[in-house]
């Protein structure tokens, strides 16, 4: 669970705040099926919710200097309308090290029609084991990432048939580490609009969780979560904005 860490009275320690946005629910989201990679648009649930995520924010008086998406549609949309909102023209980064965890074979399903169709330990292995995978796609699968136009470019051996919650930290570790990391310690106010499992990965790298504590991190769809950060990016304190 995510614990708040006491906090430091120089301020001279703090030098930038990171923000952290789930994006609003979208469409899977809603009807309850496993999305990972699968490029689905938001709800108007979800729209909504960026925009109650844009108020938050202006009414807590935060701003920032860049922003990190996913390749993803529902990332990239929330990002869009929550910048719009506070009507901030700024430089916004999109990665595919940021999409959502890839749930293999599972994509697109519905939990009940799953486990009647893998067993039920394939299904709750994957949601509360670290380095549990859900089943692997076949490589011409057309949801396998390296059949998609919009990973062409990138190396199919880099590129997903599944992932446990382990593989995407391998994945996002490198461009947390080289792309964000060093944005932080230059002072840089930076949101992250991304996924409930990337966004845990996350905050373990920001929190130094274990395998345990990360699995049982809960971030709601459309809520900020703000971290204070040393000059070594180090987190000082963190709190929801509502």
């Amino acid at each position: 669970m995510l614990k708040a860490i006491p906090t430091v009275q120089n301020a001279q320690q703090r030098i930038t705040q990171l923000v952290l946005l789930r994006h609003g629910q979208s469409i899977w989201n809603r009807d309850k099926k496993f999305t990972g990679w699968s490029d689905i648009p938001l709800s108007a649930k979800g729209e909504q919710e960026a925009e109650q995520a844009a108020y938050l924010l202006k009414q807590a008086g935060l701003t920032f200097d860049l922003c990190f998406t996913s390749s993803l549609q529902r990332a990239k949309t929330t990002a869009r309308i929550v910048l719009s909102a506070m009507q901030l023209d700024l430089p916004v980064h999109e990665s595919w090290r940021l999409n959502e965890r890839h749930y293999g074979a599972l994509e697109g399903m519905e939990r009940w029609p799953a486990i009647k169709k893998f067993g039920i330990w394939p299904i709750l292995g994957c949601q509360i084991k670290f380095d549990a995978t859900p089943p692997y796609l076949d490589a011409h699968d057309p949801r396998f990432p390296g059949n998609l136009p919009g990973y062409a470019g990138i190396d199919k051996n880099e590129l997903p048939l599944a992932e446990s919650m382990q593989n995407t930290l391998a994945r996002v570790k490198p461009y947390w580490e080289e792309t964000i990391q060093p944005e932080i310690q230059h002072g840089k106010r930076a949101l992250i609009v991304s996924h409930r499992n990337t966004l845990r990965v996350v905050t373990m790298l920001l929190e130094h969780l274990t395998p345990g504590q990360v699995m049982k991190t809960r971030l709601a769809t459309g809520r900020p979560l703000v971290y204070e950060l040393d000059q070594q990016g180090h987190a000082v304190r963190h709190y929801y904005v509502d």
